[in-house]
């Protein structure tokens, strides 16, 4: 596949797009809050909704943020926590009510898939396999992407059960402590997806939602996943978000590795 191709089959954006402390750094000091999706829409053509995983989504707040956007841009959306940290008993109707509540994605098109977050003690084991099975069972109508948080999962029997279920297994850049899982060259189910994380060893388990993944990237470190990147885009569609957020440094990292691959796509 030439490389102007290649790239075609490549989505880079970010983790959430509403940082105030973005001001400056991607959005004008005067922008207004409500039009920041519509500015992050002229600079990258992908954005990761994580604001679905802390409340259960409205489909008037989603045709909002499609309105915003061109016709090819892409959201992934989070899954809400209640059906993966916190597991409901009610966990079934909330998924009917999640997959409701997506629909105008699907519906325009604009549905890259549905983020299945795992927590790191969300371990591999019969009880958690079996969830998941259900899980995957009731979200099977859209897209999905499963990220384990817990190395224990990098299994080649995950890898055919996620195959057959064309369900994408998320590729993530983190720090190298014992568990985590380490980023391989594999597309499973035809969907290819990769999280950038940082690499903040330091704040990795102690830090909050932004401690943890305060990281810069330096270019070296991004040129080294171009091998990786240019070998899953090859197999499917590939979704890049950096979810280092803070200091404005996704939004960096994001548009440095877009250059990287637009000046190192294999001819």
């Amino acid at each position: 596949m030439r490389g102007t191709h290649l790239y075609k089959r490549i989505f880079i954006g970010t983790s959430g797009y509403s940082y105030k402390d973005w001001q400056g750094v991607l959005y004008p000091e005067a922008l207004p809050q409500t039009e920041y999706l519509r500015y992050y829409a002229l600079q990258f053509p992908f954005v990761e909704l994580n604001f679905s995983y802390y409340t259960m989504p409205a489909r008037k707040a989603l045709e909002s943020l499609i309105a915003k956007t061109p016709a090819s841009f892409q959201f992934s959306i989070k899954a809400y926590k209640a059906l993966t940290h916190e597991r409901s008993a009610d966990w079934k109707n909330l998924a009917t009510s999640f997959l409701q509540n997506i629909e105008p994605l699907a519906d325009h098109h604009q549905l890259a898939g549905v983020l299945i977050q795992l927590p790191y003690s969300f371990h591999y084991e019969q009880e958690n396999r079996q969830y998941l099975s259900y899980l995957l069972d009731a979200l099977s109508s859209v897209p999905c992407f499963v990220e384990f948080r817990n190395a224990g999962w990098f299994t080649d029997r995950t890898y055919e059960t996620l195959d057959k279920r064309k369900v994408g297994l998320v590729m993530v850049d983190a720090p190298e402590i014992r568990g985590l899982p380490r980023p391989l060259n594999l597309v499973t189910g035809g969907k290819a997806y990769i999280r950038m994380h940082g690499r903040n060893a330091q704040n990795w388990w102690e830090g909050d939602a932004t401690t943890r993944y305060d990281y810069d990237y330096s270019t070296e470190e991004l040129e080294n996943w171009l091998p990786r990147i240019f070998s899953m885009a090859q197999k499917a569609m590939l979704f890049i978000a950096f979810n280092n957020h803070a200091r404005g440094n996704a939004v960096k990292n994001a548009k440095q590795l877009t250059e990287l691959i637009q000046t190192r796509a294999p001819a």
